[in-house]
């Protein structure tokens, strides 16, 4: 027999172990199932913007804000916003969901790393002289200790703790975009209300002006009637007015003191801190808009970069689940010493080693992976569909907003000139009323137009201010360029 026989032998033997062993790796890898289309991803051309509008540039540690809100020039109003973003509890709480987030998507970045333990361990025990230990140390009783120190290591082959880890830093980054949507919510609010509140308190002028002619009015009806010139009928009627202005004063000032201690309360504030805040709608500046809003804007929208890593986070939950189809292997090692009796722990022949090489294989685990893998690629669809639907509320929230000022601005330039008609009107029948050409019903009638378009002046004024508001929560904040992030805080790592 030839020196080389044997050799081929063993390369024939090498070559059948390593088939073998490559089928058995084959066969326990399961089978995925039929194939999965998701939902269709609603495309920026869907909701006629351009491709970039839709997507936008924004990522997490970006989700910044002009400070739009100075734009109205109130430096109040700058303080309580400034107060809102740091007190209020909702913001909070969106704060501590993104820690959460984080430290998850921390943890799930150890899953590749080596991990190593360190035991000490030292037991004092009386063995049974009965039991399986046999003499000379049943019956007695010993001291035993273990000091063991291990590594372990779970490879990642086939890129299941990647995709773990790419899905728990796409729910942090959710969670951090969460944060600043809710912060974004928060200054609409804030600046929203106080705009409510200025509108009250010009409400209440207005009627305070209504109750200041109506007593002027009494006063003049009293003179009247002295003089023989009018009858009980018109000073009846005069009087009768005092009270109905006087209700509208009371109801008035009942919604100013509830929309400043909701706007406290908004603030982080106790309930009873604003009851002397009294905004004014003409102290409030009207911002101009650009010619050109660029839609793109709506990309920058927190709510829309949450939803667009809720859907990648989704994505990658489906490679993890998929990568759960192929077989997993650890290794293990520890060295240590352990010993019957505290004085023999340290001896050379105590010593302990070993090596744990395992592998898992998923053969008879089909059903369940299938299982597992329809319910990610259900969490894919379900992120898909919220995606698109948070799409079509921005572009609808912008386009609606962007319709009501066009619509608003030409109803003031009607309603000015109403206002100044119906004031022209008012003192007309006022002179007449004192020169005794008119009666007291005109002068009534007049006064009620007039005062009418007064309070459709300051409502006007305020949904203007209001709608605003309105678009620059809509654009994600404002039209400008971005300055100051809505939300700080920590970064999830990359």
């Amino acid at each position: 027999m030839s020196s080389s026989q044997p050799l081929q032998a063993g390369a024939r033997q090498t070559r059948l172990a390593l088939a073998a062993a490559l089928a058995v790796f084959l066969a326990g890898c399961a089978s995925q199932g039929p194939g999965h289309q998701p939902l269709t991803r609603l495309q920026a051309s869907d909701v006629g913007l351009s491709p970039a509008d839709a997507e936008g540039s924004a990522q997490p540690s970006q989700l910044q804000t002009s400070r739009w809100w100075s734009a109205l020039g109130d430096s109040r109003l700058d303080t309580l916003v400034d107060q809102a973003l740091q007190g209020n509890p909702s913001l909070a709480a969106s704060q501590a969901r993104f820690d959460k987030a984080l430290a998850l998507a921390t943890a799930a970045g150890t899953a590749g790393d080596v991990h190593g333990q360190l035991g000490i361990d030292a037991t004092r025990q009386r063995y049974s002289a009965n039991g399986l230990v046999p003499p000379p140390i049943a019956g007695h009783t010993y001291n035993s200790s273990n000091v063991q120190a291990g590594l372990s290591w779970s490879p990642d082959f086939f890129g299941r703790h990647a995709a773990d880890l790419q899905a728990s830093l796409g729910q942090a980054r959710a969670a951090q975009a969460d944060g600043a949507a809710a912060a974004n919510q928060i200054t609409a609010q804030v600046a929203r209300s106080y705009i409510g509140l200025a509108r009250l308190l010009d409400q209440r002028e207005v009627a305070a002006r209504l109750l200041a002619q109506r007593e002027s009015l009494l006063e003049l009806s009293q003179q009247r009637t002295q003089a023989g010139l009018d009858s009980q009928v018109e000073l009846t009627q005069a009087q009768a007015a005092l009270p109905d202005a006087r209700t509208q004063i009371e109801m008035l000032s009942e919604q100013i003191t509830l929309s400043r201690r909701q706007l406290a309360v908004l603030c982080g504030q106790a309930p009873d801190a604003l009851l002397q805040l009294a905004p004014r709608l003409d102290a409030l500046r009207i911002q101009d808009l650009p010619q050109q809003l660029g839609a793109d804007l709506l990309g920058r929208r927190p709510d829309v970069v949450a939803a667009r890593w809720r859907v990648e986070a989704a994505g990658h939950g489906i490679d993890s689940a998929r990568a759960d189809f192929y077989p997993d292997i650890n290794l293990t090692a520890f060295v240590g010493l352990n010993a019957l009796g505290l004085d023999n722990l340290l001896k050379g022949s105590s010593r302990q080693m070993g090596v744990t090489p395992a592998l898992r294989l998923p053969i008879f685990d089909g059903k369940r992976l299938r299982a597992q893998l329809r319910g990610s690629q259900a969490d894919l669809d379900a992120a898909i569909a919220q995606y698109n639907g948070v799409v079509l509320d921005a572009v609808r929230e912008a386009g609606d907003a962007l319709a009501s000022l066009d619509s608003l601005a030409r109803q003031q330039q009607l309603q000015a000139q109403s206002l100044n008609k119906a004031e022209k009107a008012y003192d007309f029948a006022v002179q007449r009323y004192k020169a005794g050409l008119t009666g007291q019903i005109t002068v009534l009638n007049t006064e009620n137009q007039m005062l009418t378009q007064r309070r459709l002046d300051v409502d006007l004024r305020a949904r203007a201010l209001d709608t605003r508001v309105a678009l620059a929560k809509a654009l994600g904040g404002g039209w400008q360029e971005p300055a100051t992030a809505l939300q700080a805080g920590p970064q999830p790592r990359p």
